[in-house]
């Protein structure tokens, strides 16, 4: 355990937990508040906005290396440029819905400063033009996948203790990673195992952002850049294939909706604990091949990427059908 380490964790833990206490107070003297209805799947009335804690805890982390390491300040200044853009655009839309333009052009020149890191962080052009789509997906991915207790941050939570333990010693990945685990893990009493605020698009943005700077700051192209598809791989496989399923039947797919697998499960188990759970398990496992094959060479790990998203595919379509059959209204749990 780097030294420490202990201390690190626990700054950005209280962070979170003074910071969110305070984003609910604000957010319900606002009016910052999500009401139910058909296109959400809780029945409470909940304020939204917690995930600014978050941001917050990440802007610390960022500055206080970019004092410790004066040789990481040019990737980390680009990490906390784009982090800024994604937090500040999502904060508007919490406040003042936005269009989907003006939020996805700010995401593209977010990821466009993440991809320069990746270069500075020693990544080719390949790297970084991956590290470019791969930002675009998991910003919105996080969005969109945003929508029950406690799923959001748990997942970003085992994604970012998965990075911290597999990027390269002595990389600034290490310390942001174990940064972002520290900040979900303050989040998630607030929002599990029962929502009292929502993260918010400041917060799911951000959370899907933070996670692809780890990829530009920790992994500078080869194997490892394909090993982390494996952890993201529940929230990657339900996002797409709603998508996908979505753009077939001719729907309107860029509208809000409740037709996510986890938001079926949700209807179908009449509750959000064990959904937010079984999506842990999930990516628990997916993390776990990762992290034993992830000194292996490009083409083992990309057949066992695509293996894994394979029976991830059936293992969706399988569940929708179970679940579809016996959904009945929106519940929470």
């Amino acid at each position: 355990m780097p030294a420490g380490l202990s201390g690190w964790i626990l700054l950005h833990l209280a962070i979170v937990l003074a910071g969110t206490w305070l984003a609910r107070r604000y957010a319900l003297a606002r009016r910052l508040v999500d009401e139910p209805g058909e296109r959400r799947s809780h029945e409470v009335a909940t304020p939204r906005g917690g995930g600014i804690a978050i941001v917050l805890a990440m802007l610390v982390a960022l500055a206080a290396l970019m004092l410790r390491v004066p040789a990481w300040l040019p990737q980390l200044l680009a990490v906390a440029g784009g982090l800024l853009l994604v937090s500040v655009i999502g904060w508007i839309d919490d406040h003042r819905p936005l269009s989907p333009w003006p939020r996805l052009a700010t995401h593209a020149v977010a990821a466009l400063l993440l991809a320069l890191a990746s270069i500075i962080a020693g990544g080719g052009l390949a790297a970084s033009l991956y590290v470019f789509a791969l930002t675009m997906v998991l910003v919105n991915v996080w969005n969109f996948m945003d929508g029950i207790d406690g799923l959001a941050a748990s997942q970003a939570l085992l994604v970012a203790l998965l990075f911290a333990l597999a990027a390269p010693a002595g990389s600034p990945a290490v310390w942001v990673a174990w940064a972002l685990a520290s900040a979900c893990a303050g989040f998630l009493p607030f929002n599990f195992p029962r929502a009292r605020i929502f993260l918010g698009d400041v917060g799911s943005g951000a959370l899907g952002y933070a996670l692809a700077a780890l990829v530009a700051l920790g992994f500078r192209g080869g194997p490892a850049q394909l090993w982390v598809l494996l952890p993201l791989s529940a929230f990657l496989l339900d996002a797409t294939l709603t998508l996908g399923a979505r753009i077939v039947r001719g729907e309107r797919w860029w509208t809000p909706h409740v037709q996510h697998l986890y938001q079926r499960l949700a209807r179908h188990w009449q509750g959000h604990r064990r959904v937010t759970y079984l999506y842990a398990g999930w990516t628990l496992a997916a993390g776990g091949i990762g992290w034993w094959m992830r000194f292996s060479d490009a083409t083992t790990i990309m057949l066992a990427v695509c293996t894994w998203y394979l029976l991830g595919t059936g293992t969706w379509m399988w569940s929708m059908r179970v679940a579809t059959r016996s959904s009945k209204g929106v519940v929470t749990g």
